[in-house]
């Protein structure tokens, strides 16, 4: 699409880093906000909350490219630290812990938390695949269909250029805006605290098998060749272990309210 938003001589914009920016800002303003006003979270704390995740998705988006290639990354690790590709899975897998640290070490309800944080990793998420669009990386199988797009700019990342391709960082993007929206309105619903990060965790990963099928970049890696996708094995463990935790606290909300009445 266009991989470069500004090109003013020495002065260059890429357009993934723009909308990267764009969701920084703007999952930092909502997790600053809620943190605030429900947790009493200082500007400072959100601040290195928000540093901490970014050096830690940046680490494990990174670690994760290992099982793309493994002969490659492990034969020339330096190759990790080249060009601007990362894993999003790694990256989330990595965060979560790292959460979960930072909440229990500044005394932050972890659960509750966690469901802000949902909200935010939409918001940087959904704004990032948009920056994919742009950049062509992430790109979807050829396509006859109506909805097909064509990247034409020879410095975006799509392959094959002029030949339709399936938009898959639109679908993500838009299944993203979907979960968003299914979390804001089941904000004031939730039976439990824990239960939004949950159902984020099912739904994206629940989307994202059925749009590994379209993709285009093979490159990702493969459990069983052209069959399960790396993602897709990820995206299974993900669905098992939040079902596991989604039965395990909602039989403890259960139980905690039978015994109030």
């Amino acid at each position: 699409m266009h991989p470069i938003l500004v090109d003013a001589g020495p002065f260059t914009v890429y357009t993934y880093g723009f909308f990267i920016a764009l969701g920084a800002v703007a999952g930092f303003s909502y997790m600053a906000w809620r943190g605030k006003r429900e947790f009493g979270l200082t500007f400072d704390q959100s601040n290195n909350l928000f540093l901490l995740l970014v050096i830690t998705g940046v680490v494990g988006g990174k670690l994760f490219m290992v099982f793309e290639d493994p002969a490659l990354y492990l034969g020339q690790p330096k190759k990790l630290l080249s060009g601007s590709g990362f894993v999003f899975y790694g990256s989330l897998l990595c965060c979560i812990p790292a959460m979960l640290w930072f909440f229990r070490r500044n005394q932050v309800p972890t659960l509750a938390m966690l469901d802000v944080m949902a909200v935010v990793t939409c918001l940087v998420h959904g704004f990032g695949r948009i920056g994919c669009f742009m950049a062509g990386c992430c790109y979807g199988l050829p396509t006859t269909r109506a909805f097909g797009v064509v990247f034409t700019n020879p410095t975006c990342q799509a392959d094959p250029l002029n030949t339709p391709l399936h938009p898959t960082q639109l679908y993500e993007a838009g299944w993203i805006a979907v979960i968003l929206l299914t979390l804001l309105f089941l904000k004031g619903r939730k039976q439990f605290h824990g239960q939004l990060f949950l159902i984020y965790l099912m739904l994206y990963a629940g989307g994202r098998s059925v749009i590994e099928v379209f993709r285009g970049d093979l490159s990702r890696g493969f459990v069983v060749a052209d069959v399960l996708s790396n993602s897709q094995f990820i995206s299974l463990l993900v669905i098992g272990a939040a079902i596991y935790f989604y039965v395990k606290f909602g039989r403890k909300a259960n139980l905690l309210a039978a015994n109030k009445k």
